[in-house]
């Protein structure tokens, strides 16, 4: 199976979780150090998910190392810039969408004919449950977000018939370094502190929590398995059940 930043934070946690189930695993990343750290019996390439050239050529050489490919997650992403709408560059919004949209388009072009040979498998997109609310001062990251579900929803339809099934995990606030830094600017842009952004997020759920990359490794597990055999273009939160994402404490 292949993950997209997978040397790290959630792409981390999903490809523990699946070695832990005996599956061989293939992770990607642009952070040479983090590669160089991926436990033993993982295979990993520093490749930038946005660049068709590099993209083309990692599919040849899974394909030429493996044979083939039956389980991808498409979970490379980037928070992007965080300020009202008028004051985002346009090249600083090109650069999100690349990653986080860009980035999944390739991965299932080329993914997708080694995927129809095998005539299986399971296509997981990572969005956000910012591709279910709108998302203040984060436009290009919510635009994204939403936007992969859509390439979700077709990649069902178009792989359904070769056995294939296409989903997308919504993770909620992830504790984790990305979100330490997006608490970090949203506390310098709307003058609060660390703290009251990270317990507003909590409080916008039903369960009052935020969420791990192990809660979010675990759907993947469960979605590529047999016990999903017939779960196919659905967009699957695990965030706590957030009902308002922007509570400010």
């Amino acid at each position: 199976m292949l993950i997209t930043a997978g040397a790290s934070g959630i792409g981390h946690a999903m490809a523990t979780a699946f070695s832990a189930t005996g599956a061989q695993v293939w992770v990607t990343d642009v952070d040479a150090a983090a590669l160089d750290a991926i436990p033993p019996g993982w295979r990993g390439s520093l490749t930038d998910v946005t660049d068709d050239a590099a993209m083309a050529g990692l599919f040849a050489e899974i394909e030429s190392g493996w044979g083939g490919l039956d389980t991808v997650c498409a979970n490379a992403g980037i928070a992007g810039p965080t300020a009202q709408v008028e004051d985002i560059a346009l090249a600083d919004w090109r650069a999100c969408v690349a990653v986080n949209l860009d980035g999944a388009f390739l991965t299932a072009k080329y993914a997708a004919p080694m995927m129809k040979a095998a005539g299986q498998g399971a296509f997981l997109i990572t969005s956000s449950t910012a591709g279910l609310h709108g998302y203040p001062g984060r436009a290009p990251y919510a635009a994204a977000k939403w936007a992969v579900i859509g390439l979700m929803k077709t990649l069902a339809m178009e792989l359904g018939p070769f056995g294939i099934r296409a989903n997308a995990i919504l993770p909620g606030s992830v504790e984790g370094p990305r979100m330490e830094r997006v608490m970090a600017a949203e506390a310098d842009a709307r003058g609060m502190t660390r703290d009251q952004i990270h317990a507003g997020y909590a409080a916008g759920t039903s369960m009052q929590t935020w969420v791990t990359g192990d809660d979010i490794a675990q759907m993947a597990v469960f979605l590529a398995s047999d016990a999903a055999r017939r779960v196919s273009g659905q967009v699957i939160s695990v965030d706590g059940h957030t009902f308002n994402p922007h509570v400010t404490i």
